[in-house]
């Protein structure tokens, strides 16, 4: 009697252990997806290119070295639990009707994929994109603003005033973003927590234009990430705090550089330099992503 008593309590421990052991399993199946669904994801796009005739262009001085180069011209898509974000707009989609690329100050301006046809590709349209965040107002990272007249835009107050007035900065194509007064615009006068959560910082930048901004991401897995912006143009830009002849304020973008330089060092955060050809190519692209 003694001996069946304790078969049935054994067999009956058996089953409410494994029923356990499922439960916990399902649970943490279902505490993993909903982690995943609140990670902060960042999607790399290629919105042009440029190729350079000579790269003394963005030397402290202006004058050639004989040296050309490729330079990427990225977008960034960014996913929240609380919207999207759209950083930068790069070269204007219809670049992409001439093959031969369009000519400009630098050299050459090229877009193979439009930015519009890149955000169907990740089941995204313009309606979707809940802010346009904007380094700065050059035609090169302004260029699809006015697609997204129904997204919110994140401009700096000072960039703004400089992009709009007459005649036109250098670097600065008003028409590309000339539906800034039909978009829900906010105007910035400092740093931005933009999902307020901490995890995606506007950090004010100036000194290439009188409101220039870079971004900040803190990603589940991938840790701090800083895009600049044009805050440098090039590693060898960015070692020496090198401003270029035509930037707007010289000593503004050097204060920026150490500003951003402090920033990873006590964050120990990875710095991307947006239109640097090795930082472009270390960075997944989309569909893939950073979290």
């Amino acid at each position: 009697m003694i001996s069946k008593a304790s078969a049935w309590l054994s067999m009956a421990l058996g089953l409410f252990t494994s029923s356990l052991s499922v439960a916990c399993s399902d649970n943490a199946k279902t505490a993993t997806a909903a982690s995943e669904s609140h990670r902060v994801q960042l999607y790399t796009l290629e919105c042009g290119h440029f190729q350079v005739d000579d790269m003394g262009f963005f030397s402290a001085d202006g004058k050639p070295t004989g040296k050309g180069e490729r330079m990427p011209d990225p977008c960034f898509v960014i996913r929240h639990p609380k919207g999207v974000l759209l950083w930068d707009t790069g070269l204007k989609d219809s670049t992409a009707q001439s093959k031969e690329g369009v000519k400009d100050v630098v050299g050459r301006e090229f877009v193979d994929v439009p930015l519009s046809e890149q955000l169907k590709a990740l089941s995204l349209s313009p309606s979707d994109i809940t802010f346009v965040g904007l380094s700065h107002l050059h035609a090169d990272h302004a260029g699809n603003a006015n697609q997204f007249t129904s997204s919110t835009w994140l401009v700096n107050r000072r960039e703004l005033e400089n992009g709009t007035k007459t005649p036109p900065a250098i670097g600065i194509d008003p028409s590309v973003f000339s539906d800034y007064r039909k978009a829900n615009i906010k105007l910035l006068d400092g740093d931005y927590d933009v999902f307020g959560d901490g995890s995606v910082r506007i950090l004010q930048t100036p000194g290439h234009t009188p409101g220039h901004q870079s971004l900040e991401l803190r990603l589940t897995n991938s840790g701090t990430v800083i895009l600049s912006g044009d805050l440098a143009h090039s590693r060898e830009n960015w070692a020496g705090h090198i401003a270029p002849s035509w930037n707007f304020d010289r000593a503004q973008t050097q204060a920026s550089m150490e500003r951003i330089e402090g920033i990873i060092r006590t964050d120990h955060a990875r710095f991307v330099i947006q239109h640097d050809p090795e930082d472009f190519a270390s960075l997944p692209k989309a569909p893939a992503f950073l979290d």
